[in-house]
């Protein structure tokens, strides 16, 4: 198996007609002027780091308030703020996959694989997995992200909040991996070149938490573990709520996003810590475009989209009765309104729902 970068990642040397031909195959793919796609694509160290820049100060920020209140009642507001925001390195380990925040190709793997550790996933596994996302975008038995599976389960979406189910599942994956056991699906994506790396990759993380744990025995105090890992369950709330409205409850094995994927406006604060990937559906129809340029993404093509959500309100007062309903009925899906003007490579495949 080859192991250069999977799909959805920057590649150096890549072509425009060798990236059209890449998102138009088999998948619905927008209308766009070419000169506009390539003035969206471009990445901007400037861009990337005014935004992890703001995200890393309010994450020392808010993590030494919460140290300095430790003991008192003021640590329950304070660890929240700092649980929140470092949770939200979920959505920067995601862009970060993709290679695209920054221009210069040493700050995007180093900030991956920062994001990575403290999100609890193990970098070069998800790298792949992630591109496989891409690939098979809610199709069941080949998408490995799929967030709700059919019929629906309710306990584990509510579990979710607190990274029960899949903090949990994360941290055995990466003990396996630490002692060089690996499953059959992983077998299945993982190049052989990267398995090595994954494997001391998983070692550095438990050593990491080793030696917090370590350290917090020595000083007879539950605080080192509250700033690594541990943020993952008791912050990870705003990283459940908007990621469930990235595809939950929508078609399943349809090769259109626009049929599988939403679109959700929020709040300015949100946005940020989420990195724009509220734009959920405008970044898997064009994976290359940076985090910063999806909103403009989102204005250029809109005519040919279903419309967005216009709030989170609104999303979960049409998914949750869908999710519900999919607890008995695995074939129900959202019906999402195509627009009559729009125009484009048509989708393959028509919005066959799984039974």
């Amino acid at each position: 198996m080859s192991s250069t970068p999977p799909p959805g990642t920057f590649k150096p040397g890549l072509t425009d007609e060798t990236f059209d031909d890449r998102i138009s195959e088999q998948w619905y793919q927008p209308r766009i002027p070419r000169a506009v796609l390539k003035e969206l694509m471009k990445r901007s160290d400037a861009e990337g780091l005014r935004n992890f820049a703001l995200w890393l100060v309010l994450l020392i920020a808010s993590g030494v308030v919460a140290g300095l209140t430790w003991g008192t009642w003021w640590a329950v507001p304070a660890f929240f703020v700092y649980g929140t925001i470092y949770s939200s390195s979920d959505a920067r380990w995601h862009e970060l996959a993709h290679g695209t925040p920054f221009k210069t190709r040493w700050l995007n793997d180093a900030f991956y694989h920062l994001s990575s550790f403290m999100t609890i996933r193990e970098a070069y596994w998800w790298r792949w997995s992630h591109a496989r996302h891409h690939t098979h975008t809610y199709f069941q038995e080949r998408d490995p992200e799929i967030q709700v599976a059919r019929p629906t389960q309710v306990l584990p979406i509510f579990f979710d909040f607190f990274a029960l189910i899949g903090g949990v599942a994360e941290i055995r994956k990466t003990i396996r991996h630490a002692f060089g056991r690996i499953d059959a699906a992983t077998e299945a994506f993982l190049p052989a070149s990267e398995k090595p790396k994954m494997i001391w990759s998983s070692r550095i993380y438990l050593a990491v938490i080793v030696a917090t744990i370590v350290l917090a025995v020595y000083l007879h105090s539950f605080l080192p573990l509250m700033f690594v890992w541990t943020p993952r369950f008791y912050g990870g709330w705003l990283h459940q709520l908007l990621g469930l409205t990235q595809h939950a409850g929508l078609g399943v094995n349809v090769k259109d996003h626009r049929l599988n994927t939403r679109t959700v406006y929020i709040n300015p604060v949100f946005r940020f810590l989420y990195l724009n990937m509220n734009y959920h559906l405008e970044h898997h129809l064009l994976p290359m475009v940076p985090f910063h340029a999806l909103p403009r993404l989102h204005d250029a093509i809109k005519d040919q989209l279903p419309p967005a959500y216009p709030s989170l309100y609104a999303t979960y007062r049409e998914m949750i009765p869908a999710l519900w309903r999919q607890r008995r009925d695995p074939a129900h899906v959202i019906q999402r309104t195509l627009p009559e003007s729009a125009s484009g490579s048509q989708p393959n495949f028509t919005a066959q729902p799984s039974t």
